[in-house]
């Protein structure tokens, strides 16, 4: 099978929505039109992998801030000098699971990020994939500042804020 990773396009939004559905419980799935909004973002940089011409994966991040939190539904909002690669949200199809594909979306994101200067990279952990990120080297974080926690809030129980050094 020969696999692809590319910049999210416009044109795949209605397979990341298939794929979110395939991955998430409806109180995740996000709309095409939040997706629209973030690819327009100059601060986006979601990635998706395509295997034999279909979408089957995708990373959705952006440059952001340490200890800023994007909540459920919200945009990629640019930061005058971002300092962190924030992943939103990453799926896989359960059909592709355990074939590394996240790793080969993670590792290009990570390369990128470093290469433009970026420090670290964060993320919200919820329904219960906080120990899969602990093996990518991330480390739940405090979120002193209460606007970013009623953010983190927005995703519901159990949801931490993590990061890892780049």
């Amino acid at each position: 099978m020969s696999a692809v990773v590319r910049p999210l396009a416009l044109s795949d939004l209605a397979d990341l929505l298939a794929v979110q559905l395939a991955c998430y419980g409806e109180g995740f799935v996000e709309s095409v039109e939040v997706f629209a909004r973030r690819l327009a973002s100059p601060a986006n940089c979601s990635l998706v992998l395509e295997q034999d011409g279909s979408v089957c994966a995708y990373l959705a991040a952006y440059r952001s801030v340490r200890g800023k939190v994007t909540p459920l539904h919200g945009d990629f909002e640019a930061a005058a000098q971002p300092d962190t690669l924030y992943l939103h949200d990453m799926a896989v199809l359960p059909a592709h699971a355990g074939q590394g594909l996240a790793r080969a979306l993670l590792q290009p994101l990570w390369e990128q990020a470093r290469s433009s200067g970026l420090q670290q990279t964060s993320l919200v952990s919820v329904q219960g994939s906080q120990v899969y990120w602990e093996r990518h080297g991330y480390a739940v974080q405090p979120l002193p500042d209460a606007t970013q926690q009623a953010r983190l809030a927005s995703y519901g129980e159990g949801a931490v804020y993590m990061a890892r050094t780049l």
